[in-house]
């Protein structure tokens, strides 16, 4: 899942919705919420394309392929209409400022009519398509040569199934009088609390040619927050979707767009009205999946009869879609024309209903909800180019979480509900509660590893007992500092201890942050310690508190690292940054061994003994990750996903002599990895990475190339490779996943029911060895070089019970070595929508 709500600062909100809070607040703006069916009096059956409106107005709805329909608006009338071409128009009664339900049950007019031939010919609906897409590049906003906007964005988070006994449980006792304000949605008809509200002005600015986008966030107003990296996540660019788009990407899965150029195949559609809509006459058409468990969505849309450009669409993804966490999600996108010309969005609203087990009214969930409007448009006056090039996309004025309550009340675009005029404070007084702060304080505990005590963070927990071959039981105790103590400064240290071995181990680290955005941070360690060589970044812990029952061979390769490094961090704008690295390493073998070397004693070679492999060097990072999306708390930093492939090359210069180093080399690696959807049938991944090693050095110091021998499937590791199997001077390895989404289970039944999905992967690699670094170390039994391409290749079943993926892995190359299987069952945890 890629999005939002994952910075460390918000996360302390979103971990709210499972301690359920609230408090009544005096109303603004009065939402009437009205949710019913339409049916046949006489059969019962659903009746589809009603239209149901506020008598006297164009407020309303039309029922839905099940006969469902919804309505909320601050402007109600004092009836509900409903009419259907046949049958007889049905009343019924409006209670304005509340939720209620109003089911029709329609009368047949019993009209005779005269017998007709239907012969087959052209859906209208379809035609309306055809010049729908055909007048894209004039109604896309995405094809002008540049506009601008403002942009006032709100998002909100509300508790959801709320019931009698949640309510009575012991746990929210202190905060029972929260409870009072327990609203309805219309949505689903479920009730809910809201915990957490965010309000953003912004100004953006987009050229289309060279491609630019800057936002700058004038005013933002967050419940509980004063942070300038969560206000980033909180304006007009995050959770946007184009509907003119082929495919509409949501939490990285690629829905077909009803107006999609090949849509026909995944979607049937119906022609069933046709009215002013404002001032500009439409037709409306109604859009559902044309097969089960596509992604697709149900709805309807508005177009223009002249200009054939959307002028409002609703969507919602399909029920029966295999998607996990999500009960609904529904998108809503009113569009205006501007100048007489363009066709522009003027509200965008998606609101989703999240839970850990979908459909289960008894587990607590909650909406996620996000609104925007639009105005004050300027199209194709594109700026001068320098005025797009800054250091970030998204740029927050400094003043800008220091506002008034009269400018906001001046500036908004619409006014606050009730719901989103409680939350401010709500959350206020609840922070003044101490069971409050201990609640959340467990909780925020169990999800980062650390117990946060004032001004320090104790942890990590997971880390405190482990188990390896080497150590026997270890203990380790460790912290870091909090932001209580500075936002600026972090401070690090543990120490551990073996019971086997009888060895103190310890290691600390400083973490100061020059700028947050763009980032520039130095950053100072040293440790003395147990490492695993070979092993990926990806791979678990050694000192993970239940890594040992994972395992499939003792943890007995380990070696002893005493290492100082410094750096530094230099990020010139979002997604491109250098890292400066100065670093000496002192490798020990354990176990009472010695590393070896040849050595030539006039005709004879010998073999000579090192206790320890000592190197210094000075390296250079540049990264590249146009587009990135980034998550920022005060000192960490998440990456939500690039749309362009992301590129690492990495140069190191071994330096002799310095720091008693005893190698002088040059080291070179190019990494480039990237995600993307292949149209419907799911998305893919690949990493590839290449490298080449000058000098003469002990094989710790060559590549050794990312074994597996635990039982968790590494997608960074070859799973069927041992540590210290292979090692190289020069190299070139590739890995690629695709998984399918369910696009062939859910053709199956039984599958499709279990909403299991597909994967499969395949990973290679070649390499070789100079015959100076052939020649110069001992290696140890079990260690070769490469004389041909090693290859694995597996398939898997994911999303069993959500979370877990199992893969059947086949090596193909190098069977003869020792201790190694030609085919493993590996497991592994995903949390994926």
């Amino acid at each position: 899942m890629r999005n939002i709500f994952l910075n460390i600062k918000v996360t302390r909100l979103i971990l709210l919705v499972f301690v359920g809070i609230l408090l009544n607040m005096s109303v603004l703006a009065q939402l009437t919420k009205i949710m019913g069916t339409v049916t046949d009096s006489a059969t019962a059956e659903p009746l589809p394309f009603v239209n149901i409106v506020f008598e006297g107005t164009t407020i309303g709805a039309t029922s839905d392929f099940n006969g469902e329909f919804s309505i909320e608006t601050t402007t109600p009338g004092d009836t509900l209409l409903a009419s259907f071409v046949g049958y007889e128009r049905n009343y019924a009664i409006v209670k304005k400022g509340m939720f209620q339900r109003i089911d029709f049950k329609m009368k047949s007019q019993h009209i005779q009519l005269d017998a007709v031939i239907i012969r087959p010919g052209i859906n209208p609906a379809e035609v309306l398509l055809e010049k729908i897409i055909e007048n894209k590049p004039n109604n896309d906003p995405d094809h002008y040569s540049a506009y601008q906007y403002e942009a006032y964005t709100k998002i909100e988070l509300d508790v959801n199934n709320i019931t009698e006994k949640l309510m009575e449980r012991r746990i929210y006792r202190p905060f029972k009088f929260i409870f009072d304000n327990v609203d309805t949605s219309s949505v689903n008809g479920k009730t809910y609390l809201p915990i957490f509200l965010s309000e953003t002005m912004s100004d953006v600015y987009a050229r289309k040619d060279p491609r630019g986008y800057i936002e700058k966030i004038k005013a933002t107003k967050i419940s509980g927050i004063n942070n300038q990296s969560a206000m980033q996540l909180l304006g007009d660019e995050y959770l946007h979707t184009n509907v003119y788009d082929n495919y509409i990407d949501i939490f990285q899965i690629n829905f077909v767009s009803p107006i999609a150029n090949g849509s026909l195949p995944f979607y049937k559609y119906y022609l069933v009205d046709s009215a002013f809509h404002g001032n500009k006459w439409c037709y409306k058409v109604m859009f559902k999946p044309r097969h089960k468990q596509t992604y697709t969505f149900t709805g309807n849309f508005w177009v223009h009869d002249t200009s054939f450009a959307i002028k409002e669409i609703e969507m919602k993804v399909a029920e029966d879609v295999n998607m996990n966490f999500v009960n609904d999600l529904v998108i809503h996108k009113t569009f205006e024309q501007v100048n007489g010309q363009h066709w522009v969005i003027t509200r965008d609203y998606t609101v989703g209903d999240f839970n850990l087990i979908e459909n289960n009214e008894k587990t607590m969930g909650f909406f996620g909800k996000k609104t925007t409007s639009y105005r004050d448009y300027v199209i194709n006056q594109p700026k001068e180019p320098k005025f797009y090039k800054a250091p970030v996309n998204v740029i927050v004025h400094d003043s800008a979480g220091n506002l008034s309550e009269e400018y906001w009340m001046n500036s908004r675009h619409e006014d606050l509900t009730k719901d989103e005029q409680t939350v401010y404070y709500m959350i206020d007084t609840l922070k003044t509660i101490p069971q409050f702060k201990t609640y959340i304080d467990i909780i925020e505990m169990v999800i980062t590893g650390y117990y946060v005590k004032g001004k320090f963070e104790i942890g990590p927990y997971a880390s405190m007992l482990s188990f390896n071959a080497i150590e026997g039981a270890r203990f380790r105790f460790g912290g870091r500092t909090s932001n209580a103590f500075s936002t600026k400064v972090m401070l690090g240290a543990y120490m551990a201890y073996g019971t086997w071995d009888g060895r103190f181990k310890y290691g600390g680290n400083v973490l100061y942050m020059l700028n947050k955005n763009p980032r520039r941070a130095l950053r100072g360690s040293f440790r003395y310690d147990l490492e695993q060589l070979g092993a990926s970044q990806n791979a678990f812990r050694e000192d993970f508190f239940l890594a040992f029952l994972f395992r499939r061979q003792p943890a007995d390769k380990l070696s002893f690292v005493e290492e100082i490094k410094l750096s530094y961090e230099h990020e010139w704008f979002t997604g491109f940054s250098n890292t400066l690295v100065l670093m000496n390493r002192n490798l020990y073998p354990v176990g009472g061994t010695k590393f070896e070397f040849y050595y030539q004693d006039e005709a004879t070679e010998k073999i000579a003994e090192e206790d320890a492999i000592t190197s210094a060097e000075i390296g250079l990072n540049l990264r590249l990750a146009y587009k990135e999306r980034v998550s920022m708390g005060e000192f960490e930093r998440i990456s939500l996903g690039a749309k362009f492939p992301i590129l690492n090359i990495h140069y190191a210069y071994g330096m002799p002599n310095f720091f008693k180093s005893d190698y002088e080399y040059h080291k070179l690696q190019i990494g480039i990895k990237h995600w993307f959807n292949v149209f419907n049938l799911g998305w893919s991944k690949f990493r590839i990475e290449g490298g080449r090693i000058w000098g003469t050095l002990p094989y710790p110091l060559l590549k050794l190339h990312e074994g597996n021998e635990t039982y968790f499937f590494d997608e960074s590791a070859f799973n069927m490779m041992n540590y210290y199997e292979f090692v190289s001077d020069k190299y070139f390895q590739v890995f690629y996943t695709h998984h399918f989404n369910g696009y062939l289970f859910n053709r199956i039944p039984l599958f499709r029911k279990l909403k299991w999905r597909e994967v499969a992967f395949v990973t290679g690699l070649v390499g070789g060895m100079d015959q100076n670094n052939k020649e110069y170390s001992v290696f140890p039994d079990g260690m070769y070089t490469l004389s041909k391409p090693y290859f694995e290749a597996g398939a898997g079943i994911e999303n069993i019970f959500k979370i877990v993926r199992v893969d059947a892995v086949w090596r193909l190359s190098y069977l003869d070595h020792a201790n190694v299987s030609p085919f493993g069952i590996r497991v592994s945890l995903q949390f994926t929508f």
